[in-house]
């Protein structure tokens, strides 16, 4: 590791802590060059998944425009962010599970309407017109309906 301060590739590790549920380490460093103290941390890198859109066009999933859309989603319910952290972690893991390189982007839907409907039905609901494009207010009405 390369000293932010002096740039000498010299150092030693002063404390490791694990961050994240295991998912990662902190690690406290020393220079033992200049002396000067920072902070490295280390994580496992997983495979670049990639999405496959309807119109059949791949590209890499991004988790923060995924979070983006459950907050939408969410917007003004009920729903800290610590249970939507919960979905996405829960999300995420399913998918690597289920898929090793690509996923349909229809799959990812399907997850999150699933996650949605078992925390918030108006979270769901919103989440559902958006991504089954509902057309009028009937497929709304339906939609509820099938809720009950």
């Amino acid at each position: 590791m390369r000293c932010p301060k002096c740039n000498c590739q010299d150092d030693k590790v002063v404390d490791s802590r694990s961050v994240r549920d295991g998912d990662g380490v902190r690690r406290r460093r020393e220079c033992l060059n200049c002396r000067h103290r920072f902070t490295t941390h280390e994580g496992i890198i997983h495979a670049e998944l990639k999405i496959i859109k309807k119109n059949n066009i791949r590209e890499d999933f991004d988790k923060d425009k995924l979070r983006r859309g459950i907050e939408n989603a969410c917007y003004k319910r009920p729903i800290n962010s610590e249970t939507i952290d919960q979905v996405l972690e829960d999300l995420y893991s399913t998918i690597q599970e289920k898929y090793d390189k690509e996923v349909p982007s229809s799959e990812i839907g399907n997850y999150v309407m699933e996650a949605l409907k078992k925390i918030d039905h108006v979270a769901y609901v919103r989440f559902a017109s958006v991504y089954r494009k509902f057309k009028d207010v009937d497929e709304f009405i339906e939609e509820i309906r099938a809720l009950k």
